[in-house]
């Protein structure tokens, strides 16, 4: 009888109860025109357990085989299958959202749950935080300094790296002592390249992260394959069992939990040959390593799809999440940027691709992986864990989607741009300022508050971290249209609203229900008195208008407005915080619908008001988030980033940083560095902080520093200038210049 793999019509059962039957088990009736699988059978009492709270492996597979013969014999009752248990209604493999489980609103995707030592992981526990050791796995006291210290910041979940057999049997000393000292926190072995070594560690760590990219593969060169055949394949996923299948079955002895971590920079070469460097490639390594678990009736697993460029990880994400649904699996999710780099960038970074993933409801346990000591990426996971909370339920009503993006389609809005307003097509930085401020800066205050250079001529230019509009609060008093004449002939746009002292080329600013209303600006378009109510508009101007949408407007009301105005550009000014992402995508799906509008750039206009819970850092995680979460997906042409925590200079270079993050416009010279650990064996930060001070003059140019060659490779691949560790206090560099490659040695 011949199998074929889940349609999205299919029927599978629901998370937590799944029975543990293959995902290709099911049948082919009638030439493939109908298919069954088993339904969703809900388990006994939790005495059948192990452990508080996990189901055990044994029962799960006997319910599975009970629910499936009971569809396949037609001689037993479904509700027979085992005492104690009764089979329920199954559900459709795919929700609304294809990759989560809503299309309108954040809705935790439902998984099982997955113990690291005591600490739960799934969609009915809070989100997990994680981080990983920055010391020498051997150095046994320093390294159970700094796991005390990662706990008392609030970290969950702690992660060591475990490169030979001194590391793995360090984890055993690591443990006892951190219990002596009353710390239960879960400790990871983070293995690569060294299968025996995983399961000597295995019996002193609460978990095991293997990398499908080198777990079995080993040390690649990348140039060994010209051509696979379906022999080739297969070959190469026997080995995989092989070698993960010991680890699996002591995991499952000892009632441990694995991370199938998939990492962008680390893919095995048959993997790339076949998908290439994308998230497709990243999604079937991890699969193959899945299947192989389940096939041993070993669920207790998490994945990760990890890479340093947002845009592909949450890509890679949300595709991974999509055929969990069709296979009808339901394993956590661990969340992160690689190589995010330190600071505001990497603290932004991070938070594009991991909160464009918690916002639609994906994720279990997260890291923020920045090159710091460990226990400061603490504050910015949990900050991340409050912005998923506080958007859980928070959405619009629901509405349709025209785009591709839930298949995994890219593609950025394709707009007009004003000639007469200076918008920067990879992405425009707006500024508030209120006219009080504006009277009262100078040229030379005008031009740092904007970023602007004055030269030592007197003349104002645009510099690479420029604002290229601001918008003036408040009627322009007179006098004001002289300062406003300097910045438009940088040119910097400027809004405002309509009155007396607007100079020409101003932008006037109008709110989409003024236009809507009838404003005492519109005139007729036609003489008839009949015809005006119908056919009325702005006037034209140089500068023209710009139209301040909150998008709670039908697309109708959209439409009238547009028509009136013929605005230059968009704003986008939600009332509130909650379900941005939804009302903006909302929007956008109502804007692409309208001839008049669907071309008009738009930009983002997110209000942050001072909180007493909350500081600057919250702010920039929530913040880049939001805005990170439509930005990946091509929505917005530019952020008016207005947060009440942030002094001007702070929004502004956030602001940039944002857009970079993004994948959208550079303005400064991108670091792609990593953590450190304990395979580094120079000192990362320093090196790292050497790097930049030499080269952060070099706006537009990516370069790379890695700790060690795990990823080094991979996350280095689309970078101009990279460095990596190449033994005890040395870094192998290497320069593109298109063809040419320069080689350099450096010392860290």
């Amino acid at each position: 009888m011949k199998t074929a793999p889940l349609q999205a019509d299919s029927f599978v059962e629901e998370p937590f109860q799944m029975a543990t039957v293959p995902a290709t088990a099911f049948i082919a009736a009638r030439a493939g025109a109908e298919r069954l699988v088993a339904p969703r059978v809900e388990h006994a009492p939790r005495s059948v357990s192990t452990r508080p709270g996990v189901q055990s492996q044994a029962a799960t597979a006997a319910i599975a085989g009970s629910a499936f013969a009971a569809l396949t014999s037609g001689r037993k009752k479904p509700g027979t299958a085992r005492k104690g248990l009764r089979v329920v209604a199954a559900r459709k493999a795919v929700p609304p959202g294809v990759y989560c489980e809503a299309l309108e609103k954040c809705e935790r995707r439902k998984t099982r749950t997955v113990y690291v030592g005591e600490v739960p992981v799934g969609s009915e526990h809070p989100i997990a935080t994680q981080t990983m050791t920055t010391t020498l796995t051997t150095d046994v006291e320093g390294t159970v300094a700094q796991v005390k210290k990662c706990a008392d910041m609030g970290i969950d979940i702690v992660r060591l790296t475990v490169q030979g057999m001194k590391e793995a049997k360090a984890c055993e000393h690591i443990k006892k002592r951190l219990l002596e000292d009353g710390y239960k926190t879960p400790l990871v072995a983070d293995i690569h390249f060294t299968p025996k070594v995983a399961l000597v560690c295995a019996d002193f760590v609460d978990k095991v992260r293997v990398n499908p990219g080198n777990f079995a593969d080993g040390r690649k060169s990348f140039d060994t394959i010209d051509e696979l055949t379906e022999e080739d394949v297969q070959e190469a996923k026997d080995a995989i069992e092989e070698a993960l299948t010991p680890l699996v079955l002591k995991l499952k002895e000892q009632n441990k939990s694995m991370r199938i971590g998939v990492n962008h920079g680390s893919l095995a070469e048959r993997i790339l040959f076949q998908y290439g460097d994308s998230p497709e490639g990243m999604v079937a390594s991890a699969i193959e390593f899945g299947e192989i678990c389940r096939k041993h009736d070993f669920h207790n697993f998490i994945f990760s799809m990890k890479s340093s460029n947002p845009q592909v990880m949450v890509n890679a994400y949300r595709q991974l999440a999509r055929e969990m649904y069709k296979l009808g699996w339901d394993y956590p999710l661990h969340l992160g940027v690689t190589e995010a780099g330190g600071g505001s960038d990497g603290r932004i970074k991070s938070a594009v691709g991991i909160g464009a993933l918690l916002l639609d409801g994906l994720g279990d346990t997260i890291r923020v992986s920045l090159t710091e000591d460990p226990e400061f990426e603490a504050k910015p996971c949990i900050a991340l864990r409050g912005v998923a909370e506080g958007a859980v339920g928070k959405g619009v009503a629901p509405f349709e989607e025209h785009s591709q993006r839930r298949s995994g389609q890219f593609s950025r809005r394709k707009c007009e741009y004003p000639i007469d307003v200076p918008l920067n097509q990879d992405g425009s930085v707006l500024s508030r300022m209120s006219v009080k401020e504006l009277t009262s800066l100078d040229t030379a205050g005008l031009c740092d508050r904007l970023g602007l250079r004055l030269r030592a001529d007197g003349d104002v230019q645009k510099d690479w971290k420029s604002v290229d509009a601001v918008v003036i609060e408040g009627m322009l008093p007179p006098g004001a249209g002289v300062k406003l004449k300097t910045l438009l002939d940088v040119p910097t746009g400027v809004l405002c609203k309509a009155g007396p002292n607007v100079p020409e080329g101003a932008t006037v600013l109008m709110s989409a229900d003024a236009v809507a209303a009838g404003d005492k600006l519109l005139v007729p378009k036609f003489h008839a008195p009949s015809e005006f109510a119908s056919a009325c508009r702005l006037p034209e101007r140089l500068g023209g208008y710009a139209v301040v949408f909150t998008g709670e407007e039908s697309q109708d009301e959209m439409q009238d407005v547009l028509e009136k105005a013929s605005p230059r550009f968009i704003l986008l000014k939600p009332a509130n915080r909650d379900g941005r992402t939804f009302l903006a995508r909302r929007f956008f799906a109502q804007l692409g619908q309208l001839e008049v509008g669907k071309s008009v750039p738009t930009m983002l206009w997110f209000h942050y008001a001072k909180e007493d819970n909350k500081d600057q850092d919250d702010v920039v995680v929530e913040a880049s988030a939001d805005f990170g979460s439509l930005f990946v997906d091509g929505m917005g042409e530019g952020l008016l980033w207005d947060a009440e925590d942030l002094s001007s200079d702070e929004l502004r270079e956030s602001s940039f940083n944002l857009l970079q993050a993004s994948r959208m416009r550079i303005s400064k010279t991108e670091f792609i560095s990593c953590p450190s650990c304990g395979r580094t064996l120079f000192d990362l930060q320093e090196t790292t902080a050497k790097i930049q001070s030499r080269t952060g003059h070099l706006p537009g140019v990516r370069i790379a520093v890695m700790g060690c060659i795990v990823n080094g490779p991979g996350e280095m691949a689309d970078a101009d200038f990279g460095y990596v560790g190449s033994g005890v206090g040395k870094l192998g560099t290497q320069l593109h210049f298109t063809d040419a490659v320069l080689s350099m040695n450096v010392k860290a």
